[in-house]
């Protein structure tokens, strides 16, 4: 009879739960990646590398400039000798010049492009640490779902239980009526009851909490109605942490300012025109103002740096070796993770089997009690308490299936699925 009774308001639960509304642990990740804050970096990134790049391209467009000055100096250049016939003017101490250049770039062992990489491999290793802590939040994500999921599942058994108590203390009263029983039969019945409603108070409280928290993370308005729901999970060996990527990715950010220190030191060949006014202009004896041009090419190479390349390149590769041993140590806490996950999976398994035997047990119990009661044997506080430590063996049961959804998500994120 009591087992119709609790398929009942099973049934009753199950109807009131599929007409609300219902959230996965997926859509909580997928949340997670596009409404926290630090997810909009991937696109400021984007832009800030588009900026730059066309700063760098700038750089092949010619560049012109204006200059002038003005200035009085104490010695001026003077023809030491005097030509018959002829009158040399000495220069003027104050001087002029006004000149509009233009420089254009020809060769520079292209510096830009590899200006442009290494801009590029930087933007790419910063969208992938975004990547990489927005994925830690999942294990964040684990245990806000997980803990609003078990308390659901309190919730769940602790109406259950009122409603079982309800429809008990309805036979008790008729008893009473007949003095089959004692009022304090019914007393008892209450009290548990009011016990009942102040859990269920606690549990909605602590369910708006972790709520609020989950609000915060995923920026949504999920209420205490939503239904957290939990598919299966199956334990894959398959999987690819983000942050084997980010390693990667550092390490071609490292062979892109090498390739970019390497071409520092290449012949650099700029062409170039300048156009002036001033006195004197580019006849130093003509004592006048007047118009002036030149145009030509300027060739700028580096033919010895002392090693300084070679040693920023030595640095370079040091920065390399200490990514692998980054990358070495994560692997090793990764695995350490899996196989303490592994055994908490084992160890809660076992416990679930041993809740299904004691729930057995517990249900033979309880309606045996009922009959004792319905005899007079025993009194509705030692039923009661049959009904309780029945109710707190299937809590113990959902607890423990829940911290095994939750074990399993964790291994899944560990292992990078």
């Amino acid at each position: 009879m009591m087992k119709y009774k609790i398929v009942i308001i099973s049934f009753f639960l199950f109807q009131i739960v599929t007409a609300q509304e219902q959230l996965t642990l997926e859509k909580c990740y997928q949340l997670v990646e596009t409404n926290y804050p630090l997810a909009k970096q991937n696109s400021i990134l984007a832009n800030q590398l588009e900026v730059q790049t066309e700063a760098f391209n700038k750089d092949k467009l010619p560049k012109i400039s204006l200059n002038a000055q003005a200035t009085y100096q104490s010695e001026v250049t003077q023809v030491p000798f005097s030509l018959p016939n002829a009158t040399i003017e000495p220069l003027n101490k104050d001087q002029y010049r006004a000149t509009l250049d233009v420089n254009q770039l020809i060769y520079n062992g292209n510096v830009i492009e590899a200006q442009t990489n290494l801009k590029t491999a930087q933007t790419k290793t910063q969208q992938q640490q975004v990547k990489v802590t927005l994925y830690q939040l999942k294990s964040v994500v684990n245990q806000y779902y997980f803990g609003i999921l078990l308390l659901q599942k309190k919730q769940e058994l602790v109406t259950a239980k009122k409603v079982l108590l309800l429809e008990k203390i309805k036979e008790i009263q008729a008893a009473v009526k007949f003095d089959a029983v004692l009022p304090s039969s019914e007393q008892v019945i209450e009290a548990e009851i009011i016990k009942i409603n102040q859990q269920s108070n606690d549990i909605r409280y602590e369910k708006l909490k972790l709520f609020n928290y989950l609000n915060k993370l995923t920026d949504s308005n999920f209420n205490e109605d939503t239904v957290l729901v939990v598919e299966k999970s199956i334990i894959s060996q398959e999987g690819s942490r983000p942050e084997y990527k980010l390693f990667e990715l550092q390490n071609q950010q490292i062979d892109a300012n090498k390739s970019l220190i390497s071409k520092t030191n290449y012949p650099k060949v700029n062409a170039f025109a300048q156009g002036g006014y001033g006195n004197p202009a580019l006849n130093m004896l003509n004592n006048s103002f007047e118009t002036f041009y030149m145009a030509g090419i300027r060739l700028n190479w580096t033919l010895f740096d002392w090693n300084k390349t070679k040693k920023e390149k030595e640095a370079l590769e040091i920065s390399k070796q200490l990514i692998e041993t980054e990358k070495e140590t994560f692997e090793l806490n990764i695995n350490s993770q899996l196989q303490e996950v592994n055994f908490e999976i084992e160890r809660i398994e076992q416990q679930i089997i041993s809740d299904a035997e004691i729930i057995q047990l517990r249900e033979k119990i309880v309606l045996s009690a009922e009959a004792q009661m319905k005899n007079g044997v025993i009194t509705s506080s030692d039923y009661l308490n049959e009904v309780t430590q029945l109710f707190e063996a299937k809590i113990n049961e959902q607890t423990h299936k829940v911290q095994l959804e939750l074990a399993k998500a964790n291994y899944q994120i560990i292992k990078g699925n």
